[in-house]
C-alpha cells in the first residue's frame, strides 16, 4: 500500500494532515459518491428489472368437485395449488460519464512531504490507497448510516430514516408484497368459491442513505502543485470535479476489487453485504381445509380450501457487491 499524509496550510505553514482531517477527506469522497449517479437504483412499477426475480407464493384452493349422488370424498378433491407471483422491480442503472483515470502530471492530485523530505504530488495508487479505497470500505458494509451514502437498502418502512442514517424512500411503488391465502375469505355455502383469495401481510420499500447537504464544508482543504510548481490550496470545486470522477470511475470500472453493484436473491457471496431487512415469503403450510356443500338431491359439492400456519418459504436480501 502506498497512503501518504496530504499536506495543508497552516498558518502559513506546510504541514502533514492528521487522521481526523484525512478522515474529513474520506467523508467528502463519500459525498461526492453520493451525488455522482454513478451506480442508481430506481423502482419499475412493470417488473422491467435487471438485478434478479423474488418470488411471492402462497396457496389457493383447489377446483371444487361435484356429484348428482353423494359428496365427492376428499381423496378425489383437488388439494390447494400454489400461486407464484414474479417481483422484479428493481433496475441497476450503470453510469457512462465517467473519465479514465489519468496518471499525475505533477499537479493534478493532492501533494504530500515523501520519505526523503521532498515535495510530491500524489500517485493514482496514492489516492486509491489514501483516500478512495478507504472511502469504498466504508460503502461496502451492512450498516445504512450516511457513512453508506449513495447506497441502497431495503425496509419494510415507507417512511425514511432521520438523523446519521438518514435516507430517501426511492419509490412508493413497493419492490415486493408478501401475501397469504385468506382462509375467512372462504365459505362452503359459496362452493364453488373464487380459487385465490389472497392478502397482504407486508410491503417493502427500497431506500437510499443520503445527506441532507453538503457534509464537512470546513475541511482543511490539502495542498497541490500549480502549473509553476508552486504550492497552492486545493480549490474546493476542483477537489470535488476529481475526486467525484475517481468515485464513480471506481465503482464501475475499478480493476482493484472496487467495482460496486447490487444484487438480489436469497443467498450471496464473497465481497457482498446484505442491505436492510429480510424479504420473507410466507405461506399457510396446511394440506387443505375439506369442505362440503349440498345444494339439492342431484347437486353434492366438495372443495379443499387454504389453511395451516404461517412459514417462511424463502427470505430474499438486497445485496451489495464488491466485485
Amino acid at each position: 500500500m502506498a497512503v501518504v499524509r496530504p499536506i495543508y496550510y497552516n498558518a502559513g505553514n506546510i504541514q502533514q494532515m492528521s487522521d481526523s482531517q484525512i478522515d474529513d477527506l474520506k467523508t467528502f469522497c463519500i459525498y461526492q459518491y453520493a451525488i455522482s449517479g454513478a451506480i442508481t437504483l430506481t423502482v419499475s412499477s412493470s417488473n422491467t428489472g435487471n438485478i434478479g426475480t423474488i418470488n411471492d407464493t402462497r396457496l389457493q384452493a383447489g377446483n371444487f368437485s361435484t356429484s348428482t349422488t353423494s359428496y365427492p370424498s376428499e381423496a378425489t378433491t383437488a388439494e390447494p395449488s400454489v400461486v407464484t407471483i414474479g417481483y422484479n422491480r428493481i433496475n441497476q442503472n450503470i453510469s457512462t460519464g465517467f473519465s479514465t483515470l489519468t496518471a499525475d502530471n505533477g499537479n493534478r492530485y493532492p501533494a504530500y512531504i515523501d520519505e526523503n523530505n521532498n515535495v510530491r504530488a500524489m500517485s493514482i495508487t496514492d489516492m486509491k490507497d489514501t483516500l478512495i479505497h478507504p472511502a469504498f470500505d466504508s460503502l461496502f458494509s451492512t450498516s445504512t448510516t450516511l457513512a453508506q451514502a449513495g447506497t441502497y437498502f431495503v425496509t419494510a418502512h415507507a417512511t425514511p430514516q432521520t438523523g446519521t442514517n438518514r435516507s430517501i424512500v426511492v419509490s412508493s411503488t413497493q419492490i415486493f408484497t408478501d401475501t397469504r391465502a385468506n382462509p375467512a375469505a372462504y365459505s362452503a355455502g359459496s362452493i364453488p368459491e373464487t380459487l385465490d383469495q389472497p392478502q397482504t401481510t407486508e410491503g417493502y420499500y427500497l431506500q437510499k442513505n443520503e445527506y441532507e447537504a453538503e457534509p464537512v464544508t470546513s475541511m482543511t482543504l490539502p495542498l497541490k502543485i500549480d502549473g509553476n510548481s508552486n504550492l497552492q490550496e486545493y480549490p474546493r470545486a476542483d477537489l470535488a470535479t476529481m475526486i467525484t470522477n475517481f468515485m464513480g470511475y471506481t465503482a464501475i470500472n475499478s480493476t482493484d476489487g472496487y467495482t460496486l453493484r447490487y444484487t438480489a436473491g436469497t443467498t450471496g457471496g464473497a465481497g457482498t453485504y446484505t442491505k436492510g431487512s429480510g424479504i420473507a415469503d410466507t405461506r399457510l403450510n396446511g394440506s387443505g381445509n375439506y369442505q362440503q356443500r349440498f345444494v339439492n338431491a342431484d347437486d353434492y359439492r366438495a372443495q379443499e380450501f387454504p389453511n395451516g400456519t404461517p412459514t417462511t418459504v424463502a427470505t430474499y436480501y438486497l445485496r451489495i457487491v464488491k466485485a
